[in-house]
């Protein structure tokens, strides 16, 4: 269980990769931002950064810019953010260890995808509206989202949620969302089966450009979580396969298994939420086990997800 919630120190990066030219430099909106004193000053501000203000801030939710220049100015004064913004500072400093990891994914991102274009990476604090953007040609951290259980403020979000919103979390969490970019499906069936062969390759894609991330952050479960659905794998296996949900259509049912919830009560009090994504994600680790010849590029083209079933020969078995 320590493993499952540590990174593994002697993890390197292949040489292959770590040569890759990428080198990140973060943009910290956020000091101008709580700098700023009048409306003029903030469209100024805006008109600075157009991508952050039509992608993350969401320009045309507002009637004008002169309009939303007055409502962002109402927030860079207000003196319970400029606290959440101290404490992002206090939480991430510098930035250099998530900047590391950032640099690390993108590398691999690259190393598998050489046309991939490195997107500007920024970060700002929200008061919690936001917590991360992740484009072809922009990322936004929003910072305030993960300083942590020593926040003065969180998101508005159950305790399940909330732990996530950690530091260590980001960078995988941003890495998923790029895999969105490679990761084609076909939901034409709309089978819990896709679903969870859709959710295994954002994870292994994750875990292919993070290596030395553990898998407790990739999915977001605790490391007790993870210990307890890879003790009880066969199990969790056996479930689905006796109720027939593999090829279930119905989302209510499929909701059940993929979707957001503490547990799954239909397994078992203990069963983490959305643990048929985690199945999905072992779905695909065997897949790529027994294929050798399937590269992460293929892999992530691939949208027969029966097929994939197929061919990983997953069967664990109940201990």
């Amino acid at each position: 269980m320590f493993m499952s919630c540590s990174k593994d120190e002697t993890c390197t990066i292949p040489e292959e990769v770590s040569r890759i030219p990428v080198e990140i430099k973060v943009d910290r909106l956020e000091s101008r931002f709580f700098e700023i004193k009048t409306v003029p000053e903030m469209q100024t501000f805006l008109r600075q950064e157009p991508l952050l203000r039509d992608k993350f801030l969401l320009r045309d939710r507002y009637p004008s810019e002169e309009l939303m220049a007055q409502n962002l100015l109402r927030l860079a004064t207000d003196t319970s953010i400029h606290q959440l913004k101290k404490q992002s500072d206090a939480t991430f400093g510098d930035l250099q260890d998530v900047t590391q990891d950032l640099e690390n994914g993108f590398k691999h991102v690259k190393y598998f995808y050489p046309s991939f274009q490195i997107p500007k990476v920024q970060t700002f604090v929200s008061g919690l509206s936001r917590d991360l953007l992740v484009s072809d040609s922009l990322v936004v951290l929003g910072l305030d989202f993960f300083i942590g259980k020593k926040a003065s403020f969180r998101p508005q979000a159950p305790e399940y949620i909330l732990k996530r919103y950690e530091k260590e979390n980001l960078a995988p969490s941003v890495m998923l969302l790029v895999s969105n970019k490679f990761n084609k499906t076909d939901f034409v069936n709309k089978e819990m089966l896709d679903e969870m062969i859709d959710f295994g390759k954002s994870y292994y894609f994750t875990e292919k450009v993070l290596p030395c991330t553990p898998d407790s952050l990739i999915i977001w479960y605790t490391g007790q979580e993870l210990a307890d659905v890879t003790y009880n794998e066969g199990k969790i296996w056996a479930h689905l396969i006796e109720k027939g949900l593999l090829y279930e259509t119905s989302q209510f049912t499929i909701r059940k298994y993929i979707g957001e919830r503490p547990n799954v009560p239909e397994i078992s009090e203990r069963c983490p939420g959305r643990v048929a994504t985690w199945v999905g994600w072992q779905i695909v680790r065997k897949y790529m086990e027994n294929n050798p010849q399937v590269t992460l590029q293929q892999l992530m083209e691939e949208k027969d997800a029966r097929k994939i079933l197929n061919l990983s020969r997953y069967k664990p078995q109940k201990k």
